[in-house]
C-alpha cells in the first residue's frame, strides 16, 4: 500500500502524479472518501496529468462524464452517489465502460458493488484533524488489498 500526505489543496497536482505514476497500469480507480474529502478536486488534477483540456467537474446528476485528451485517449468520470437501485447502471451499459479499456474514474462504488471489476486501484482519501489529507493506494484483484 502506498501513502501520500496532502497538507495543501496546492500539493493536488503533485499528488495527482504520484498516483498516475502509481496506477497507470490499471484502468479501473475506485476513490473512496467522505463527502467534501476532495474525490472529485483529486480528479480533475489527475485528469489534467492525463492531458485531458475539458472542464472536469463530478457527473453527480449525469452518472458519467467523457473526458478526451490531445491524443484522443477517452477517460470516464463516474459518480454513483445519487444510485438508489444498483441495477440502474445496466441502463447506461455499465460493462462497455468497464471493460472497453479506457481509464474508469469512480466515485461512490460502494453503491453499485456488484458491478465494479474484480480488480481496481482503490485510491481512499480520509481528512486528518487539521485538515489535511491521507490518501491511501492499493490494488484490489478478488476482493483482496495487495500492496
Amino acid at each position: 500500500m502506498k501513502k501520500i500526505h496532502c497538507d495543501h489543496l496546492d500539493q493536488v497536482e503533485q499528488v495527482a502524479t504520484e498516483i498516475v505514476h502509481h496506477c497507470e497500469h490499471d484502468k479501473i480507480w475506485v476513490f473512496k472518501g467522505d463527502m467534501g474529502a476532495g474525490k472529485t478536486t483529486l480528479i480533475k488534477s489527475i485528469a489534467k496529468s492525463f492531458g485531458v483540456k475539458d472542464i472536469v467537474s463530478s457527473p453527480t446528476f449525469s452518472i458519467v462524464n467523457e473526458y478526451i485528451n490531445d491524443s484522443n485517449e477517452k477517460f470516464y468520470h463516474f459518480d454513483f452517489y445519487r444510485i438508489e437501485d444498483p441495477e440502474e447502471v445496466l441502463e447506461i451499459g455499465i460493462d462497455e465502460y468497464f471493460y472497453g479499456g479506457a481509464y474508469c474514474w469512480i466515485e461512490w462504488a460502494e453503491k453499485i458493488p456488484e458491478f465494479i471489476p474484480d480488480t481496481f486501484m482503490l485510491i481512499s482519501i480520509e481528512v486528518d484533524s487539521i485538515g489535511g489529507r491521507e490518501i491511501s493506494i492499493s490494488k484490489i484483484v478478488n476482493g483482496t488489498q495487495h500492496g
